[in-house]
């Protein structure tokens, strides 16, 4: 592998203050910086929280999936979850459904998923970061970082790491008009000993396109996947 996974990044107007909701919602310790989580139970990457002004004016690409292994459970992290700040939302959901849907204190989308989902046993509080995505990006993915699929069909695709945890998902069509910079991103990183250019090389034969700007300050490359989602390749951290 020449890339792994580093982290999540989420645009954010307060880093620090959104950095304390998931480091209480999930259970995760802050790095010294107070504005990234470290990774644990299950997760192989952490969480960023980037100084971001733009506004919020859609749904987000990606969103959180959080596990429960009872009802008890799930009402204790939707209630954590309201009292560090956040809040119910509809998205469309029906009463019928048993996941609980809400938004971080700055309308960040996610779900606290019931007990005895199958698709989600055995990985982490996060069981799956649900992404908005074509099942070529799904591929793209799983070669770009070494994953590999552990679902494939109707167009919906998931990778895992190797060592577990965490899945990534990909709903397939229809797929949302994107934001003109989505709020979350991957950060990658370069293997030790690996050639960052001829990395950059293979994604882009993989089908991603190299971007012009990142939010990095020099110290990443900026690149897109074939849906067109942003994503950087840190040289600095």
């Amino acid at each position: 592998m020449s890339v792994e996974l580093y982290a999540l990044s989420i645009d954010a107007k307060d880093p620090a203050g959104l950095a304390r909701f998931w480091a209480g919602v999930l259970g995760r310790e802050a790095g010294a910086d107070g504005t990234s989580l470290l990774p644990a139970d299950g997760a192989v990457f952490r969480l960023r929280f980037l100084q971001s002004d733009v506004a919020k004016d859609r749904a987000n690409q990606m969103h959180f999936d959080l596990t429960s292994q009872s009802l008890e459970e799930q009402e204790a992290t939707v209630a954590r979850a309201l009292e560090l700040g956040g809040q119910h939302i509809d998205i469309g959901q029906s009463p019928e459904e048993k996941h609980v849907v809400l938004a971080d204190p700055e309308g960040n989308e996610l779900c606290v998923i019931e007990p005895g989902n199958n698709f989600l046993a055995n990985t982490g509080v996060i069981g799956a970061v649900s992404s908005d995505g074509t099942q070529a990006v799904g591929y793209f993915w799983s070669k770009a970082i070494d994953w590999p699929l552990v679902w494939d069909q109707d167009e919906e695709t998931a990778i895992q790491s190797p060592d577990g945890g965490s899945k990534i998902s990909w709903g397939g069509p229809p797929v949302n008009p994107k934001a003109p910079k989505n709020r979350l991103h991957f950060d990658l990183v370069p293997s030790a000993g690996s050639d960052v250019q001829a990395e950059v090389e293979r994604l882009v034969a993989l089908g991603a396109t190299r971007l012009d700007s990142g939010q990095e300050d020099g110290e990443a490359i900026a690149m897109a996947d074939p849906d067109g989602n942003e994503f950087c390749i840190l040289t600095a951290r």
